[in-house]
């Protein structure tokens, strides 16, 4: 598949990128796509939720009523479910959500949603860039000019600049990742991916191994 390389004023450079059909072209599989976006989604929950159970519920230990006789539950002592304030029953204690995921699934996953963007046409390559200073205008005025502006925005570069993070930051339904960081999740998210030339090499050279 071939794109043109348009440079920051929107404008076609007259160069073209091929983008590799073992990469953007495969047949999606999403069910590798719903594992690995499963994963990054458990991965991001803290886990720390917790409740009192009976043990831990500060109260008298004390019998509030004999075991029989009187035509209620055998509850016990104050701190018992039963009661309001008191302990609850199995309640949520701190947990890993974490899970494992194979490498091979998680590079199909991550292609396929480069191949589903790449289907529906969301894709944009511009020349390489740099900013001098963090500068919000200046990256409007680049997403204005590939005329993406008023879509929700994934720009990759082929490694970290905090410059271009930086007048990202700000913009709504806009993030900045690098190729190393680049995940299903963050992908399928963005209604446009804009790659810049190094980041097309990038990626292939990420999922060559």
């Amino acid at each position: 598949m071939e794109l043109s390389v348009y440079n920051i004023k929107g404008e076609d450079t007259g160069r073209k990128v091929t983008l590799s059909d073992a990469i953007f072209g495969i047949e999606p599989n999403d069910h590798a796509i719903y594992l690995d976006v499963k994963q990054y989604m458990a991965n991001k929950r803290q886990g720390t939720h917790k409740s009192k159970e009976r043990s831990e519920v500060s109260g008298s230990t004390r019998k509030l009523i004999r075991q029989k006789g009187g035509g209620g539950a055998r509850r016990g002592d104050i701190n018992s479910p039963l009661l309001v304030g008191g302990g609850r029953v199995f309640g949520p204690r701190p947990r890993t959500y974490e899970f494992k995921l194979n490498k091979k699934v998680k590079s199909l996953a991550r292609k396929s949603a480069l191949s589903y963007k790449a289907q529906n046409n969301a894709i944009v390559v511009v020349e390489d860039f740099a900013f001098e200073s963090p500068k919000t205008k200046d990256f409007l005025a680049i997403v204005k000019n590939l005329k993406v502006s008023d879509k929700k925005l994934l720009m990759v570069l082929p490694e970290s600049n905090k410059f271009v993070y930086l007048s990202a930051r700000n913009i709504p339904k806009t993030k900045v990742a690098t190729v190393a960081g680049l995940n299903t999740y963050v992908v399928l998210d963005a209604a446009n991916v804009i790659l810049t030339e190094k980041s097309v090499a990038a990626i292939e050279e990420q999922f060559k191994a």
